[in-house]
């Protein structure tokens, strides 16, 4: 019991810091807020309106790898080091493709909504 009331502080404290100090959180947060009721317009299903923010959470969660990756990389060195850019810039191709995932799934759910599939 013990090691589970550490991870959820732990986990508690990892969520207040990205949110603290990362804009893309907040934002991806406020995001999954809207999916909530947006899902229950836009979904045909249960399954479906899972699926839709189970989409937008998962945005979250590559967000917040790739915030942790940055955040290490920058405590590494402050110089200006091509391989950690390249890291970087890896993470946030790993963010955009989640986005894109993200998306289709919500423009599938729509058009599935409005008839067209």
């Amino acid at each position: 019991m013990l090691r589970i009331w550490r991870a959820t502080v732990n986990t508690r404290n990892g969520l207040v810091f990205a949110i603290r100090s990362e804009q893309a959180v907040r934002e991806e947060i406020f995001a999954l807020a809207l999916s909530l009721p947006l899902a229950w317009l836009v979904g045909a299903s249960a399954m479906r309106r899972f699926e839709l923010v189970a989409a937008v959470a998962f945005v979250l969660v590559v967000e917040l790898l790739n915030t942790a990756i940055e955040k290490l990389s920058d405590r590494l060195t402050t110089d200006h080091d091509p391989q950690i850019g390249r890291v970087k810039d890896m993470g946030s191709a790993a963010v955009g493709v989640a986005l894109l995932i993200a998306g289709g799934f919500w423009l599938f759910a729509l058009a599935e909504r409005m008839g067209a599939i």
